[in-house]
């Protein structure tokens, strides 16, 4: 039971820091494009916006692993244990990716892992997919013994969805941000940062909206 208990304080804290830091986040992407203040002030307010973002991104890459280990040691999922120790490898796997990414600002590698971490998000969206499925279609479901589950899955795959859909979202603010730094603020520059962080805000909408839809879910204030 402690075990059970350090578990969802984990993964209950994993929730906290993901939204709490996403709502920080948008908050800090606000002063990036706000007319009237300099390069270096934008500068400064973009690497306080990246430095904030690493904790939801980190939040996304470990959240899995807890909520799997409570699943199973409960018996809503039936899996071998050799399939749980790959969900906290990959876990591990995603947080070394994250990490990388984030640290290492210049460095050969980082370009090839950045791509391979878009295709290895695509491929745990798949996976959530097709077992969510298996349990919806199969007339003898072989992993998920609780129907909520597949929809916490569900909801998970949409939440890497809508991070890559950040990611494509935001292509064209990194050019104008390096151009803003180099000749400074102009109406063009900004009306294109703008622009770019506007096509981003649904997608953080939905965030928001998906990570209390699971909070509600794991709580059973709605029940599938």
């Amino acid at each position: 039971m402690t075990e059970y208990l350090v578990f969802k304080l984990l993964h209950l804290l994993l929730f906290v820091y993901w939204l709490g830091g996403d709502l920080g986040t948008f908050y800090a992407s606000r002063f990036v494009a706000k007319q009237g203040l300099t390069s270096q002030q934008r500068s400064t307010a973009l690497t306080i916006m990246m430095g904030v973002d690493q904790g939801p991104r980190i939040c996304m890459a470990l959240i899995l692993g807890p909520g799997m280990q409570m699943a199973y040691s409960s018996g809503l999922i039936q899996m071998p244990l050799w399939a749980l120790v790959l969900v906290w490898l990959i876990c591990a796997l995603w947080l070394a990716m994250v990490l990388a990414i984030h640290f290492g600002h210049g460095k050969a590698f980082v370009q090839p892992l950045t791509k391979f971490d878009f295709n290895f998000r695509i491929a745990v969206i798949l996976v959530c997919l097709a077992v969510c499925a298996e349990h919806w279609l199969a007339q003898s479901p072989q992993y998920i013994q609780a129907g909520y589950i597949a929809w916490k899955l569900l909801f998970f795959a949409a939440l890497v969805a809508c991070g890559l859909g950040i990611r494509v979202m935001l292509k064209p603010f990194i050019p104008a941000f390096m151009e803003m730094m180099k000749d400074g603020p102009n109406p063009d520059v900004d009306g294109r940062l703008q622009k770019s962080l506007a096509k981003v805000r649904p997608f953080v909408y939905l965030i928001w909206v998906g990570l209390l839809v699971n909070a509600a879910l794991g709580m059973h204030l709605i029940t599938p």
